[in-house]
């Protein structure tokens, strides 16, 4: 799933080719949207929050959308579009101009609200990560009040809007934390210091195209832990490992190092991981630090 980073470039593409004007073409392929008019209105902005999409106009209605898994807007210029583009069985939205058009494709969610309601749909999120009004207290507030693990915590949006898994992941190694720790037990200055890490790794990666949290954007050598299970850890050479964290339905992949980060988890039985990808009857599994970027000490 995309995480708040990549969404917040979404926003900026879509507002750099829509704000300011109007409507040509505009088809919502939603079945509860399907009669909804609006050609004529004018793109007055469109932000993220969060994951989430706010496409205001001045019509007073806002789109609200979000990719989920393996959602995208993607941007066209309108004389270059094709009927058999447009016939898409992936497109859930068309929102055109005289210059550009911009395609949602697999869209997760599509609603349309007055703009005056769009706490209906986004007020639950905690702070966002990377929106203008950013509240590290607020957020420190949160996640020290967090029940559950740190690691669930983060990814819950409603602690602070925008983490994934690979933020989460990347920042709790960086912090030397076990992700199975209850916030109860961590001390505010750490718990600050880890949403500090969690801002400035986002604020980062929304200025490349490839997220990053090790400053390379060589393939296999963007991350510490993230997807890196059955690898070494760039720091003291454990073998990376990968284990479920949060109650079910929520729970998600926690990718973490059992020597940085306090032992095994919880949840993970310690049986061998072979790395990501690898067949089996592959090469075994790295037994010390290979290329790229070490960790910081």
């Amino acid at each position: 799933m995309p995480e708040g980073d990549t969404v917040w470039r979404t926003a900026r593409r879509l507002d750099e080719a829509l704000a300011g004007a109007v409507l040509t073409r505009a088809e919502l392929r939603w079945p509860t949207l399907a009669a909804a008019e609006l050609s004529g209105a004018r793109t007055i902005e469109i932000r993220s929050r969060g994951k989430h999409l706010l496409h205001r106009l001045d019509s007073g209605l806002t789109l609200h959308s979000h990719l989920r898994m393996d959602g995208q807007w993607r941007i066209e210029a309108t004389a270059a579009l094709t009927a058999r583009r447009l016939a898409d069985d992936d497109l859930r939205a068309v929102l055109g101009t005289a210059t550009w058009t911009a395609l949602g494709l697999r869209l997760g969610m599509l609603d349309l609200v007055p703009s005056s309601q769009e706490h209906v749909l986004v007020g639950h999120l905690g702070p966002d990560v990377l929106g203008e009004d950013w509240d590290p207290v607020r957020a420190t507030d949160n996640l020290a009040r967090a029940t559950g693990t740190v690691g669930a915590a983060l990814l819950d949006q409603r602690t602070l809007a925008g983490v994934g898994t690979m933020y989460a992941a990347e920042s709790l190694f960086l912090e030397r934390l076990p992700p199975w720790s209850a916030p109860a037990d961590l001390a505010r200055p750490t718990i600050g210091a880890l949403v500090d890490r969690v801002h400035r790794l986002l604020d980062t990666g929304r200025q490349r195209a490839v997220p990053s949290t090790t400053g390379s954007t060589r393939r296999a050598e963007t991350t510490y832990v993230h997807g890196r299970s059955g690898q070494a850890c760039r720091r003291c050479g454990t073998l990376v490992r990968v284990a479920t964290i949060g109650a079910a339905p929520h729970d998600r992949a926690m990718f973490y190092c059992p020597g940085c980060q306090g032992g095994l988890g919880p949840t993970d039985e310690g049986r061998p991981q072979r790395p990501l990808g690898l067949r089996a009857g592959g090469p075994p599994p790295q037994t010390s630090p290979g290329r790229g970027r070490r960790a910081p000490g």
